[in-house]
């Protein structure tokens, strides 16, 4: 796959007002031909002086039916989606325009060397974890991480449990504001289960629903409301980081940053299992 790192090295090739040079930056040309779109890859001279440089070879990494031009607008740092959609797209070239006018382009599209984070978290209600990651994604703020979210988001409603933890999710009965019953089955994790124990004793069933307990493939990112365990290291032999049920943006982003950094350390630049 061929992928600029950054726009600055790919330029639009309108015309030829300065003769055959290019601007010393450009790695790569985009131009419109009678048969069709070229993309180009260039070698500007490396000994040259100015912002103009000498042309020194030129090879043509796809051309007409193999080009793609998509049709929207994106954010050309969210570098998964770009990639997402030039395989979506079915052709060996996608060609994309910025919301400021650059251009980018996606050659022989491959997610595999992608880093895979798998995502753990519940909902009802908002799966704050889950949901948080998918905004900061569309940002573009992990583009030059190179990685793909997988969301493991549990549906806590499916264990049909008679008392789940709190009024934020709309359950009818929850742990934060009606008393237990005789023989009720309740959805609950760490926090919920010790409330439990402290107010009604061992003879109540709970059902555990916490994200961090879910974890069954690494690297992973999981959500808890017990600030002692949150961080970066291993669970169950898997490597991972946990935040706090109600963590920022912000410390959910330098999670990741942190995460893909130790797995990168440990493991290289492998995808994820």
């Amino acid at each position: 796959m061929i992928f600029p790192s950054h726009c600055k090295y790919v330029g639009s090739a309108t015309g030829t007002p300065y003769g055959e040079r290019v601007y010393f930056l450009s790695r790569y040309l985009v131009r419109e031909t009678a048969g069709g779109t070229e993309v180009l890859e260039v070698e500007a001279d490396p000994d040259g002086t100015g912002l103009i440089r000498n042309v020194l070879s030129t090879r043509v990494l796809a051309a007409g039916d193999d080009v793609y031009h998509y049709p929207d607008r994106v954010n050309i740092h969210d570098r998964t989606l770009l990639v997402r959609e030039a395989v979506r797209s079915g052709h060996r070239c996608t060609v994309f325009t910025g919301h400021g006018e650059q251009t980018t382009f996606v050659l022989d599209p491959d997610l595999s060397g992608f880093l895979r984070i798998h995502v753990y978290d519940i909902t009802p209600p908002r799966p704050h974890l889950s949901a948080t990651l998918r905004d900061l994604e569309g940002t573009g703020l992990f583009g030059d991480l190179e990685v793909v979210f997988e969301h493991h988001v549990r549906d806590i409603r499916e264990i049909g449990a008679d008392v789940y933890p709190c009024r934020a999710a709309g359950f009818p009965r929850t742990l934060d504001a009606d008393p237990l019953r005789p023989g009720d089955r309740v959805a609950g994790c760490l926090t919920g289960r010790d409330l439990v124990r402290e107010c009604y004793g061992e003879g109540v069933t709970v059902e555990n629903i916490c994200p961090v307990e879910a974890v069954a493939s690494e690297p992973f990112i999981a959500r808890c409301c017990r600030s002692e365990r949150g961080g970066l290291g291993l669970r169950s032999g898997r490597l991972g980081v946990v935040v706090h049920w109600g963590a920022s943006p912000r410390a959910i982003a330098e999670a990741v940053v942190d995460l893909v950094a130790a797995w990168r350390e440990r493991d290289g630049k492998g995808s994820g299992r």
